[in-house]
């Protein structure tokens, strides 16, 4: 299918922005946190220039922009609203409710270090934070997979399988702020690829009343609870059924994660976000150098793709997640904790490590990267498991 688009420059927030222009959502709550504030400032041209259909709620609060969001939703409107750190941790009863009622929302949401310190710059605790609260999670390596993720996302939410909360990460300053080319499609093939917004339920179907927000005690609130994890086995089918469409549509692959230089591989990396931009260059310079080394970059961290994951890294003899988050004295990281589960069952299990980086924006340097691999082979040559599984890269110790 032929496609029009146009490249042009623009920063992850700004593309961010321009995919919600053409997504056209109906409600839209907005309340400002750096480095997710021009998002909905941007938004907000758009809509008193006239631009967007959009009703904009500004409110007093991310909590309330979440509860405003929530209500539009359940009311039957396609409904979407920003934040980042602080601000999704002011959400945090919210983003429960939200999946609880199976409402398919739609929230970019810039990845920020949580307090405190106070801190403005990237890390992944906000969205690591929110993992078990029912929403389905993409992340973005870049400002063209954030544009191209934030339209994805409105048919996965509204697939009648899946009728769940989508949060898409993009990582604060490094993609927010930062500005590269992106491929711009024409507004009329997005509104063909969403489609229109039928709802399943709406509190404004008169016709047909529901009850929303019930109490449920020992009774039927486990019952509900199972309910509500179903649509998360049904969702990896659904992610890559609405990619495969993407592709046809606008030429761009996407799946539950993304398979870089693998073949062959001996060693590898598991990576979010932008940082797998990093450690591509350092992958090239080791296979320039005849070293077998590949990386796995993770799109959907939730629902976890353990079983493909663990496909993908079976002929590997080590492995190393990069969290850029910390467990806070669990063992490792989260990224750490979902690869190495995924692996236990493995025939040929690998060794798996762990490296903590990037708290607060610290660089992650390509010297790093090539540190870690460094390690990995080591540990391959050996054949031994390292007596110590977790360190960090790039702290002051």
């Amino acid at each position: 299918m032929t496609t029009t688009k146009e490249r042009i420059a623009l920063t992850g927030n700004e593309a961010t922005a321009m995919a919600m222009k053409q997504i056209n959502p109906d409600v839209c709550a907005a309340y400002p946190i750096t480095p997710a504030t021009e998002i909905m400032q941007i938004f907000a041209g758009y809509v008193a220039d006239g631009l967007v259909d959009t009703e904009l709620v500004t409110v007093e609060s991310e909590h309330s922009a979440m509860s405003a969001t929530i209500g539009a939703a359940a009311a039957g409107a396609r409904a979407m609203t920003a934040t980042s750190s602080q601000g999704l941790a002011l959400m945090w009863e919210m983003l429960y409710i939200a999946a609880g009622l199976r409402l398919p929302i739609i929230m970019p949401m810039v990845n920020r270090a949580l307090s405190s310190p106070i801190n403005i710059h990237c890390d992944h605790s906000d969205s690591m934070g929110a993992r078990d609260s029912g929403w389905i999670q993409i992340f973005s390596e870049n400002a063209q997979e954030t544009y191209d993720n934030t339209i994805q996302a409105i048919r996965i939410a509204e697939h009648p399988d899946v009728l769940l909360p989508v949060m898409v990460t993009l990582d604060g300053f490094i993609i927010s702020h930062a500005m590269e080319p992106v491929d711009v499609y024409e507004t009329e093939q997005v509104q063909k690829f969403i489609g229109p917004y039928k709802p399943k339920y709406a509190l404004l179907d008169v016709d047909h009343p529901i009850t929303v927000g019930a109490i449920d005690l020992t009774d039927y609130y486990f019952e509900h609870k199972r309910s509500e994890v179903e649509p998360m086995f049904h969702a990896p089918r659904v992610i890559e059924e609405v990619a495969a469409d993407f592709e046809k549509q606008f030429g761009r692959r996407y799946g539950l994660f993304e398979e870089y230089r693998m073949d062959g591989a001996e060693v590898a990396i598991v990576v979010l976000g932008s940082t797998a931009g990093t450690a591509k260059v350092v992958v090239d310079e080791l296979r320039g150098k005849g070293v077998k080394a590949g990386m796995v970059k993770i799109r959907v961290f939730r629902p976890f793709p353990y079983k493909q994951l663990a496909d993908a890294l079976s002929n590997v003899s080590a492995v190393a997640a990069l969290d850029r988050s910390e467990g806070m004295a669990g063992f490792g990281g989260p990224v750490f904790g979902e690869v190495r589960s995924a692996l236990y069952d493995s025939e040929k299990r690998p060794v798996v490590i762990d490296y903590v980086y990037g708290l607060g924006g610290r660089d992650i340097t390509l010297g790093h990267i090539a540190s870690v691999y460094g390690n990995l082979l080591e540990i391959s040559r050996d054949g031994k498991r390292p007596s110590k599984l977790v360190g960090y890269l790039g702290v002051r110790e």
